[in-house]
């Protein structure tokens, strides 16, 4: 059964009980105020992950995975446009309106469809639900009312509406961060005097902009956390079994989430936080807006098969932090091309068993916390076992491919063609053979296997796959 580590809970746990045939997951998807880079997919790639191997149990997996295109306010604020209690604050897709042309919805569309283009190049599975938070404002409401008739938030004479902190006592259990540890910010000592405690966040907050909506508390904007609550309990309802995300969103929107969620239904809302680490690349924090970043579009530019990205993420443990590398990217992509050929080659073999033991290891490590490397380190050695049968491989790593979405069968039946400067190579090592140059023959030979070309030498002459 599948195991993973809870960050709330801080140890490896079953994920769903045992005999369990359905599993919940929400996660927390992109802010399509701009492009999606390659450190937001890997925390998508760790839900698809989740789900294949939930899959692989028999496990029904509804997924919920939103679409914040609400934008979040560009001077740091808890709230959209009108600021946290009433200041001239400005979400992101509304100002990057101002520097594109268009309105602020096409903005939001068009990275939208980006983001599910990178998706579906990467083999990351669609959601059942992928609500739009815009489309979501009335379940907001309704649950806004919920919590301060409850009385975990209250009303402020500006037209604002704030969670009390302080009502919710099992705060901080996520992230560490506890309330009574938690010191006030800037922004929030310049608030004024309508919050009751200096941890309290807005709900909902007043704005006259063109992107606000009426309430009972009067015309605003909803705050930066209500929305995920909002989304969740509307379409998975009140138990979830995992909620993922990055890890720079366990605190404080996770923590906040759970106290709104958990405050409007009673009890634990969420079984499981699943959290992936933060990735580097080229030794760099990827920042977390719009700039310096890689898209998966920087990576095909330079001839890679996207896949690549996916197979160089999950060299690593979703919670370890990674430094992805593009001769990380390079070395994924020779890889990619040398397995498909392989398991084109095997197709040709007559089919056999798959070989058990490799299987039970190999699915021992996805189902241990998704240890991905071991099991792509196991996947290597039972591709150099040729006490395997070649159908019993390619069973193998087609059955195996079910979790890793490589496409590792894509090239079975397909004509082969050698990558550019492949053949010059083959016919320098042919005539280098010819002359006994058994050291030339060998390090033409390394330099096709750089290319993702297998040579051998066969009674019959060199051969290539």
């Amino acid at each position: 059964m599948l195991r993973l580590y809870d960050t709330r809970h801080r140890r490896t746990e079953p994920i769903v009980p045992p005999g369990a045939r359905l599993m919940r997951m929400y996660t927390c998807g992109p802010a399509v105020h701009r492009r999606a880079h390659v450190g937001d997919l890997r925390s998508h790639l760790l839900s698809d992950l989740i789900r294949r191997v939930a899959e692989r149990h028999r496990i029904r997996v509804i997924v919920c995975r939103s679409i914040t295109d609400l934008g979040h306010p560009v001077d740091g604020s808890a709230i959209g446009p009108g600021g946290e209690n009433g200041q001239d604050g400005q979400d992101t897709i509304t100002a990057r309106v101002r520097t594109e042309e268009g309105d602020a919805r096409r903005i939001a569309r068009f990275h939208e469809d980006a983001f599910l283009a990178d998706t579906t190049a990467l083999n990351i599975r669609p959601p059942e639900h992928s609500p739009r938070a815009t489309e979501m404002i009335g379940p907001m409401i309704e649950l806004i009312a919920k919590l301060v008739e409850k009385g975990h938030a209250y009303p402020t004479p500006d037209g604002s509406v704030l969670f009390d902190a302080v009502s919710f006592p099992a705060y901080g259990e996520i992230s560490g961060n506890r309330l009574d540890r938690l010191r006030p910010g800037r922004r929030v000592r310049d608030a004024g005097p309508s919050k009751r405690f200096h941890a309290d966040w807005a709900l909902w907050g007043p704005s006259d902009h063109e992107t606000a909506w009426e309430s009972p508390w009067g015309r605003g904007f909803p705050g930066g956390h209500i929305a995920c609550s909002a989304m969740s309990l509307s379409l998975l309802g009140e138990n979830v079994d995992v909620h993922t995300g990055g890890i720079d969103l366990c605190f404080p929107h996770h923590e906040n989430e759970r106290a709104q969620s958990d405050s409007a239904a009673g009890h634990e809302v969420v079984r499981h936080w699943v959290h992936g680490e933060r990735l580097l690349f080229d030794g760099r924090e990827i920042p977390p807006s719009a700039g310096d970043v890689v898209l998966l579009a920087d990576v095909t530019a330079r001839g890679l098969d996207p896949l690549a990205v996916r197979l160089a993420l999950m060299e690593h443990r979703h919670r370890r932090r990674m430094n992805l590398t593009w001769d990380a990217l390079r070395t994924a992509d020779r890889t990619l091309r040398h397995w498909r050929s392989r398991v084109a080659e095997w197709a040709e073999s007559p089919s056999r068993p798959m070989p058990a033991e490799w299987i039970s290891r190999i699915e021992a490590a996805f189902d241990d916390d998704l240890d991905t490397p071991l099991a792509l380190r196991l996947l290597r050695e039972l591709e150099r076992d040729d006490t395997v049968a070649p159908g019993s491989r390619f069973e193998a790593f087609v059955h195996l491919d079910h979790v890793l979405g490589l496409d590792l069968p894509s090239e079975i039946g397909r004509p082969k063609v050698l990558p550019p400067g492949a053949a010059a190579l083959l016919e320098r090592r042919l005539r280098a053979r010819g002359a006994g140059d058994w050291a030339a023959s060998d390090r033409l030979r390394d330099e096709l296997a750089a290319l993702g070309v297998r040579v051998a030498d066969t009674p019959q002459g060199q051969s290539w796959s």
